[in-house]
């Protein structure tokens, strides 16, 4: 390597670790406070608000639950080259190098100060990012040319080290902040993760959840759980990291068009009457066969009890709208009937036994039955107004999805997986169903295009909750074959057969598999 490539590859190193340290410490104390506020954070969160709804389609097909981790990866790598090339310059010219990584965190600090809610002193993490990197450029620079900065000032080129310091001090101090900010980003996940557990007594139920009977993945392996674990209930939301809001602190406001607007702490809700109902939600997201769905206990208090209190003028009136609001502004809208009739629409506070998870929305979370998540299951909600549709139009309502999104009937096939081989003789297939506010029947399967055969199915917990069903194909048939499988609802209506995307309302369609007998 000549001694020209090595000095413009220590300057990109220059540019380079001078921002991850910078990163790193703001990171660092983002996570003391609010990791919301990180820089990096922040960035990605105003690229998740401005990225077209079917690009945001895409990711979630493609990458699933790894969507946002995709999406800061591509954050950091263009901020990493940007640095870079900050690096570069400044080897010639330390203020045009300064003014890029300046002009780099300035975009990041109007990210931070973009969102709702949004406050001044948010901005701490981003200029202790500023300053710390700032300084280590400086620095590197410093120990990789000579200590008179003022010629980089005057724009002369500089020649080497040889009047500088040698490079084996640039090695060990480039290494050391390189370290430095691998330190910080682990100190300050561990931080943020410290803070996820959530440590309240949730009172008992006054009406208790039947006890969920044994399923059907006890005795045919593969098929989802009845009820979903805690850990490993479908998350699909806007927020890049997980947020750490205190239920000391947590109130919920209810307004808008009632006759008394009032708010309630957590503490008090607390003490008002809950109950406990078995419940399946689905994401808008989730495509025919699909993994984001979930079956859980969930306690709370009912909403058509909180609104009651409230007092909703003229509330027969059919534009009527729940506008639900979370810590960060993010909205949901809701028709009012969902949360006032009979189907136990709650704002929930815990999940299968235990507090409402900070994944999951701690303190607490709208859950309505029927309705898919991006209409009734608003996490670490804070406000819920009466308004009509016409007056306020919430996030996913500005991107074009439904405002009366009831989940489509399905049937899911969870065994065999698509493309695995079995042995010939008895071939189990089996999954789930659901129809929710209606109820599944039956599920049918059809093994190779042939006549729909009722599946053997699972305990019927409730119409809100799915339901497991498995079917034993017996054959000697070797080679490839394909299974469907529907669902049978209501009142003997059949899943429909046409497909669509899960834009504006959902998917919908028949699932079909192949596998290979053996």
């Amino acid at each position: 390597m000549t001694d020209a490539l090595f000095a413009r590859v220590r300057a990109a190193l220059s540019g380079l670790i001078s921002v991850a340290v910078g990163l790193a410490a703001g990171q660092l104390v983002a996570a003391l406070r609010d990791p919301a506020t990180s820089p990096v954070l922040a960035v990605g969160s105003a690229v998740i608000d401005r990225t077209p709804t079917p690009l945001k389609d895409w990711a979630i097909s493609h990458f699933g639950t790894h969507d946002k981790l995709i999406l800061l990866s591509t954050v950091v790598v263009g901020v990493f080259i940007l640095a870079i090339v900050s690096g570069l310059i400044a080897r010639r010219n330390v203020i045009i190098g300064a003014v890029i990584q300046v002009a780099m965190l300035a975009v990041a600090g109007y990210a931070v100060l973009d969102r709702p809610f949004a406050r001044w002193v948010d901005l701490v993490p981003t200029v202790v990012a500023g300053i710390v990197s700032l300084l280590v450029l400086f620095v590197l620079l410093w120990l990789d040319h000579q200590p008179d900065l003022r010629r980089l000032v005057d724009r002369k080129p500089l020649q080497g080290n040889a009047i500088g310091a040698s490079r084996r001090y640039f090695v060990v101090a480039s290494g050391a902040g390189a370290a430095t900010a691998v330190v910080s980003f682990v100190g300050a996940k561990q931080l943020t993760n410290s803070r996820s557990s959530v440590n309240v007594h949730i009172p008992q139920a006054s009406e208790r959840a039947p006890s969920l009977p044994r399923g059907l993945d006890a005795s045919v392996p593969g098929v989802t759980p009845l009820r979903t674990p805690n850990t490993k209930f479908y998350r699909v939301d806007t927020e890049l990291t997980v947020p750490t809001l205190d239920a000391s602190r947590w109130s919920l406001q209810i307004d808008g068009d009632v006759e008394n607007p009032y708010e309630i702490s957590y503490a008090e809700l607390l003490r008002r009457p809950l109950v406990e109902r078995n419940i399946t939600i689905t994401c808008v997201s989730n495509e025919v066969g699909g993994s984001y769905a979930g079956g859980a206990t969930w306690r709370g208090v009912l909403t058509r009890d909180l609104l009651k209190e409230a007092r909703v003028k003229n509330p027969d009136r059919p534009d009527l709208q729940v506008m639900s609001t979370s810590f960060n502004g993010f909205t949901i809208s809701t028709p009012l009937g969902a949360l006032t009739d009979g189907r136990g629409a709650m704002l929930a506070v815990a999940m299968n036994g235990e507090p409402l998870p900070r994944s999951h929305g701690f303190p607490a979370r709208l859950v309505t039955p029927g309705l898919y998540g991006m209409l009734g299951c608003t996490k670490w909600v804070t406000r819920l107004t009466v308004t009509t549709y016409a007056d306020k139009k919430a996030y996913w309502t500005e991107r074009g999805w439904t405002t009366d999104g009831e989940i489509k009937p399905t049937a899911r096939i969870d065994v065999p997986k698509s493309f695995a081989s079995v042995k010939s003789g008895r071939v189990m297939v089996g999954g789930t169903a659901w129809a929710q506010r209606r109820g599944v029947v039956r599920v049918q399967v059809s093994i190779d295009d042939g006549h729909w055969q009722d599946a053997t199915m699972g305990p019927d917990v409730n119409i809100d909750y799915w339901r497991q069903w498995y079917f034993a194909w017996n054959t000697s048939k070797k080679g490839t074959h394909s299974v469907r499988a529907r669902v049978v609802y209501g009142h003997d209506q059949l899943q429909t057969e046409k497909r669509a995307g899960v834009f504006p309302n959902g998917s919908s369609g028949i699932e079909e598999r192949s596998f290979v007998v053996h």
